[in-house]
């Protein structure tokens, strides 16, 4: 129910970047927290609906163009994620290894 309900503000009134809403209002609209609509959006996006973002917020792509950014910063979100994971690793290196550590 809730997908519907996000599905259908967004085509109402956030159709294409210029009318992005911020997570805070559609948080409002939809009566949902922050981190319940990340979840929402990335369950979305990984049915192949196409919700854009930028910093401004969310939309429902209008265009090719508007998906193809929209992958594009996702895309460096990950990078920017592995670069993180990759500098952890490497700061394992600075703790002593102990008998039985798993």
């Amino acid at each position: 129910m809730r997908e519907e309900k996000l599905l259908s503000y967004l085509k109402g009134a956030c159709t294409g970047r210029r009318y992005s809403a911020s997570s805070a209002a559609l948080e409002a609209a939809i009566g949902i927290s922050g981190t319940d609509l990340r979840k929402l959006v990335n369950r979305m996006r990984r049915k192949g609906v196409p919700i854009g973002s930028d910093r401004c917020g969310y939309f429902y792509a209008a265009t090719a163009g508007e998906v193809y950014s929209t992958i594009q910063q996702l895309q460096n979100m990950e990078n920017g994620l592995a670069a993180a994971r990759r500098g952890l690793e490497r700061s394992l290196d600075a703790f002593p290894l102990k008998e039985g550590a798993s």
